[in-house]
This record gives structure tokens, C-alpha cells and sequence, in this order.
């Protein structure tokens, strides 16, 4: 019988010291607490994904052959299984190698290299051509690398070449709904080529990615031995034996249970959070506390992702706050254990209106005075970031993004933007999903109509559609690609349609300049959606 280790871990991107370290640990734990003969990190594991144009440097690959020379040296007594970028003369790979004993035993190049949506590997990666088999006394091996498993070719090749086993090694990225695709994939390979597959997945936040981990060994009948947990390090056994003429996998504890729609969302956006302040060295979080219900869910992230310790609020009230906005604001601080600070913005209002007062002489109050307090806010945001060395988590959502409801350098000034690709209508259903087990968000907050509060009796209808009305509508044409005229087809209002695309076609100058966040849908604005800036290009 062979115990296989399954680790996944939380590297992180360019650190190789800090991330060969991780890997020693869980070789270590793997070879001398649990016993195990094999263990089998994510791609790309010693570097980190993606690690984009590092890849480009020469000394990037100098400190890959150091990382990869100092864990030959460290590793006896036990098979192990890790990615790299290999530089090979002219080329480069992502690879997949297998080291027994201070050696590299064999080495896979990925085949099939994804250049689609997150993905460019083609921008720096060779495809590798040949099927990698490893033989032991009893079975058949097949190495492969992330996008292989998602080609019929690679299973297929490795069942014909006698393999009863597929390792696949990845850094599979986090979407709504991905758990599902990923599990049909599993077992459809496996049933379709009567190959067990033990499937590897990084964990962790980089950038706007998330990687889930979700980690997944299913038998060559198409059943699930073990589904490992999303959004969680850890190292997992699976046991391998050979009965008759076929292998037997057997988890050595239970699945934990499946995630929710919701929890899966909020765990990403967590997890997105912390790696995001952890990794790039901020002391914790400052967040401008409106009142509203995106600011209450951005806290409520923040606080289960850095602890109440870490996190700061700003509440920024202005002639047109209502005195309910402060008091919920105030209430959710107290109930989360947050530090918090009320300035309100009245004298910086009236002096920048009255310093503009000889420019704007004889012409009428509009956006101007609105945005102007927006980045009354947003200067003072940033200036507590930078004495207490706190990132600025900005509070807008998928919806506000898509349209331009939102104010440079101002609502928008910031590092980092978890709701920046949630829809207003979700961030309604995790904010009740959050307050399942006690009222963290206060009620009314949730109840209340939304509001900018940057003129009086402000409602964000009186500028947009209904969120029931444009969310749909964003999703059709942002993530569905949908025409204007395909959209009325399905019964939306045809001059809605027009103004909604037209907004989102006007605003992309906005998002360009947006702070990063996390990736939660299959097209999100930035990595997943490449749109000019300058365009004449109109849906007609």
C-alpha cells in the first residue's frame, strides 16, 4: 500500500525562500508525521501563480535553480511532486518534476498551455510534446499539469499507455459555480478512460485571483474518494493500493461538507483580503463606514479576514448624512470591535466650494459638488493610510463599477476593492448569508434603500435602474456577451438597454484606474475583460 500527501498550500508569488521553506515543511510533516511515501504540491508551486512577467527576468530562473538545487539537497525518504518554471537553453516550460532521493527522477512539461481569459501562459511557456509515464512495482503513473485535464487528448494518450493513475498538478483559480465544472470534468475522464485521478490545487489570493484548493481524488469508476476543503492549507491523505487488476484509493479521513453558493463567495473574498494585506506587507485595514449596505459587508470581510485588531473605520458624515447612516455605521463598529473615528467632511466641503467659487460663478450645482465630497472622504482615507501604514479597502460593487456610479480619487481612492466584482444584488445575499447566525449587519442597513447621501433625499434610482433590473442586464452583456438587441429580446426595455450599455461603454476610463479585487465571476473587469479606453465602437 502507498500513502500519498496531498499539500495543499499558500505560496506566494516571487518569495522562492519563503515558499521552498513551505515546502519542506509539509515534506517533513508528510515523511515523518503521517508516514506518507509520496507528496504532491500545486504548479508552479515554487514560484507561485501566475508569476506573469517575473517570468521574463534571467534572475527569476537563477532563483528557481537555487530553490530547486536546496530542495534535492533536503529531500530523503520520500517521493515528491512539484511545479516550476524550467529554463531549458532557448525555452521554457512549466513543468512538473518527480525527485526520489536527492534526484530528479522525471520531468513533464505542460502540453497544453491556456491563453484564454486570466490565463496568457503562451505569452511566456513552451508546450511541452511528450506523455510522462513513471512506473512502480505495481501500477502506472501519468504526470500532467492544470489545462492537460481539461484537453480529451492528455487522458486518453496516458490510459492507452497503460496508466491507472493521473496526477495533475494545478493552480486552478477560483468562479462562482467552478467546484461543479471541475467535479463533472473528474469524472467524466476517469469513467470515459477507467483512470483513477488525484487532482492538486493551489490555495490562496494573488492579486485579484483566488485559488480555492478544493483539492479532489476521484477513482476510475467516476466515484469521489476525497474532496479536500476550499480556501483552507492543509495536508491530506489518500491511501493506494492495488486489488486484482485495478488500483483502490481510500481517503484517510472524511470529505468535509460542501460549501453553499454564498459561504463559497464570502470564504473567496476573505481569503482574497487577507493574502492581499498579508502578502504585500500592510499593518491591517481603514474603510470609510457609510452606513450603506457595501460598506457594512466590505467591514464584515475585513474583520473575518485580518481580526477586529487590524481594522479601522472612518465615519465622513456631510450635510446630506442622515442621522440614521451614523447610527447604524456606529453600531456595526461597536458590534464588530473596530476602531472608530468620526470626521466629518463639512469644513473641507466649504472650503474647496468656496475656493472654487470665482470658477464656478453663474453655473448651476451638479456631479461636481457631489464628487467633491467623494474625495473629501477619499484624501482622508488615504492619509490615515498612510501614518498608521493600513490599506484603504474601498467599498463599491460590480454594479457601481460597471456603470461608472462612482467617483475617481474619490469613493474609488484606494488599494483594494473586495466587492469589486460582487453584483449589488449579492452583496445583499451574502450580507443576510453573514448575519445567519447573529446580526452583525445591523437590519436596517439591509432594509434601507441604497444611497450616495451626496445631495438631499439621494436615492441610487434616481440615477440608475433598479438593481433587479440592472443586474441582469450587466451580467447579459458584461459576462454573457449578449447584444443590446439580443437583451430586448429576452423582455428588458429597449431604451433601458441602450443607457445601460452605453454606461458601461462610456466608463471603461474609470475602471482602468480602479484599485484590483477579487475575481469571484468568469469575467471580471480587468484580467478577464481587455476593453479600450478610446473607442468609437457602439452596440447597435
Amino acid at each position: 500500500m502507498k500513502r500519498i500527501a496531498i499539500a495543499q498550500i499558500d505560496p506566494c508569488v516571487g518569495d522562492m525562500d519563503g515558499n521552498t521553506e513551505l515546502v519542506l515543511e509539509y515534506i517533513d510533516r508528510a515523511r515523518d508525521t503521517a508516514g506518507a511515501d509520496t507528496i504532491i504540491f500545486p504548479e508552479l508551486v515554487l514560484t507561485g501563480y501566475p508569476p506573469e512577467d517575473l517570468l521574463l527576468r534571467p534572475h527569476f530562473h537563477v532563483q528557481v535553480e537555487q530553490a530547486l538545487r536546496r530542495l534535492l539537497r533536503a529531500t530523503q525518504g520520500i517521493d515528491v511532486i512539484l511545479g516550476y518554471p524550467l529554463a531549458a537553453g532557448e525555452f521554457l516550460y512549466n513543468a512538473c518534476s518527480l525527485i526520489r532521493d536527492g534526484k530528479i527522477v522525471t520531468t513533464y512539461h505542460k502540453r497544453n498551455l491556456p491563453n484564454y481569459g486570466v490565463f496568457d501562459e503562451k505569452r511566456y511557456f513552451t508546450e511541452g510534446t511528450d506523455l510522462n509515464l513513471v512506473e512502480t512495482p505495481d501500477f502506472k503513473v501519468a504526470l500532467s499539469v492544470c489545462e492537460d485535464l481539461w484537453t480529451e487528448d492528455h487522458a486518453r494518450e496516458a490510459a492507452q499507455a497503460g496508466a491507472e493513475l493521473l496526477i495533475n498538478i494545478n493552480a486552478s483559480p477560483y468562479h462562482t459555480d467552478k467546484t461543479a465544472v471541475r467535479e463533472e470534468l473528474l469524472v467524466r475522464r476517469a469513467v470515459d478512460h477507467n483512470i483513477a485521478i488525484i487532482y492538486v490545487n493551489l490555495v490562496g489570493g494573488q492579486d485579484e485571483l483566488v485559488f480555492d484548493g478544493g483539492s479532489l481524488v476521484v477513482g476510475g469508476n467516476g466515484e469521489f474518494v476525497f474532496r479536500a476543503p476550499q480556501f483552507e492549507p492543509g495536508l491530506y491523505l489518500v491511501e493506494l493500493e492495488r486489488i486484482g487488476d485495478s488500483i483502490a484509493l481510500q481517503a484517510a479521513a472524511p470529505s468535509p461538507p460542501s460549501l453553499s453558493f454564498n459561504e463559497s463567495v464570502y470564504r473567496a473574498l476573505v481569503l482574497g483580503v487577507r493574502d492581499y494585506v498579508s502578502k504585500n506587507g500592510f499593518k491591517g485595514a481603514v474603510i470609510g463606514l457609510s452606513g450603506g449596505i457595501d460598506s457594512a459587508l466590505t467591514l464584515a470581510v475585513a474583520v473575518d479576514a485580518l481580526g477586529p485588531g487590524n481594522v479601522e473605520v472612518l465615519l465622513m458624515p456631510s450635510r446630506y448624512t442622515a442621522d440614521m447612516s451614523v447610527e447604524d455605521a456606529q453600531e456595526m463598529a461597536e458590534r464588530l470591535g473596530v476602531a472608530c473615528h468620526i470626521v466629518g467632511i463639512e469644513k473641507p466641503f466649504s472650503a474647496f466650494t468656496e475656493i472654487l467659487a470665482p470658477l464656478f460663478e453663474d453655473l448651476p450645482e451638479d456631479t461636481t459638488e457631489e464628487n467633491i465630497q467623494a474625495r473629501c472622504r477619499g484624501l482622508l482615507l488615504m492619509a490615515v493610510s498612510n501614518k498608521t501604514g493600513k490599506l484603504v479597502l474601498t467599498t463599491g460593487n460590480k454594479s457601481e463599477m460597471a456603470v461608472g456610479y462612482a467617483t475617481l480619487y474619490g469613493d474609488m481612492a484606494g488599494g483594494f476593492a473586495p466587492l469589486k466584482d460582487v453584483p449589488k444584488i449579492l452583496v445583499y445575499e451574502l450580507s443576510r448569508w453573514r448575519n445567519r447566525n447573529g446580526e452583525i449587519i445591523p437590519q436596517r442597513i439591509i432594509d434601507r434603500p441604497p444611497t450616495a447621501e451626496l445631495r438631499f433625499d439621494q436615492k441610487d434610482e434616481d440615477s440608475l435602474p433598479g438593481y433587479d433590473v440592472l443586474d441582469p442586464i450587466l451580467e447579459k452583456y458584461i459576462e454573457l456577451d449578449r447584444t443590446p438587441a439580443e437583451i430586448i429580446a429576452d423582455g428588458y426595455d429597449r431604451d433601458m438597454v441602450y443607457k445601460v450599455v452605453g454606461m458601461v461603454d462610456r466608463n471603461e476610463y474609470k475602471r482602468r484606474q480602479a484599485a484590483p479585487g477579487v475575481r469571484i465571476t468568469e469575467r471580471a473587469f480587468g484580467r478577464d475583460r481587455r476593453y479600450p479606453i478610446t473607442s468609437r465602437y457602439q452596440e447597435k
